[in-house]
């Protein structure tokens, strides 16, 4: 790239030095792009910026934030907070987003459509949500990007092929689908993780991500989200965590 206008969202920052830092760009253009800009940059809004770099780590310049109303551009002040619209439990929502963003995605790999599914989930977090409204919000942006990941969820049938059946209890194992349970008691259903009754699926299948789906979906895409991230913790998670304990 040399000098290459870009328009992206900011997933994550570090300090580089004493007036720079290290930003992870997800933009438009070429997904994520990492790169060393001056500080002051603010995360969950639209930036135009431009990259300038033959290698991974490039270097940004001209950092400007643009409006979501009217697309129009405004120099980046000293003060981002400012700019920080997304406030209490949606704002941790929206490092959840950035988090596993940043963890998951490849650099430098086009996704112009999750983009804009980002683009539409932090407006969505600007407005007053009730708790299900955001968990919807949340679970819907996670299922757009299972889809880009190549990890779309089968729910019509189990790993052999064989259509769900209602009264059968099943596993779900991320790199194969659903597994049926052939002896299901108590003892087995707690020892395993991601257990679900053939019903439940049948559901889920017929009413997507919806208020009566959404304790499944909710358990499917954590497991799954879990795995991608080799059990690593997320730290917004344990954040959101820590918060929900201290109202």
């Amino acid at each position: 790239m040399r000098n290459e206008a870009l328009t992206g969202y900011l997933l994550h920052q570090r300090p580089y030095q004493e007036k720079r830092a290290l930003y992870y760009l997800f933009s438009q253009q070429y997904g994520v792009v990492h790169g060393i800009g001056k500080k002051g940059a603010p995360l969950f809004e639209q930036l135009q910026l431009f990259a300038t770099g033959k290698r991974d780590l490039k270097t940004f310049s001209q950092i400007n934030l643009v409006s979501a109303e009217n697309n129009e551009t405004i120099v980046v002040e000293t003060d981002p907070l400012r700019y920080q619209q997304i406030k209490g439990q949606q704002q941790y929502a929206a490092l959840y987003l950035n988090e596993i963003l940043w963890k998951l995605l490849p650099s430098e790999d086009p996704m112009p459509l999750l983009w804009q599914h980002y683009r539409d989930s932090l407006l969505q977090l600007k407005q007053p949500l009730a708790a299900t409204e955001l968990r919807l919000c949340l679970r819907q942006f996670e299922y757009y990007l299972f889809q880009e990941l190549g990890f779309g969820l089968t729910l019509a049938h189990d790993h052999m092929l064989a259509p769900i059946e209602p009264g059968t209890v099943y596993r779900f194992l991320p790199d194969a689908g659903f597994m049926p349970i052939i002896q299901v008691d108590e003892t087995t259903i707690d020892s395993l993780q991601a257990v679900f009754s053939g019903a439940h699926i049948i559901e889920m299948e017929q009413l997507g991500i919806a208020k009566t789906t959404l304790n499944d979906w909710s358990k499917l895409h954590r497991y799954l989200i879990d795995h991608l991230l080799d059990y690593q913790p997320l730290q917004s998670r344990l954040l959101w965590q820590q918060q929900q304990r201290y109202q």
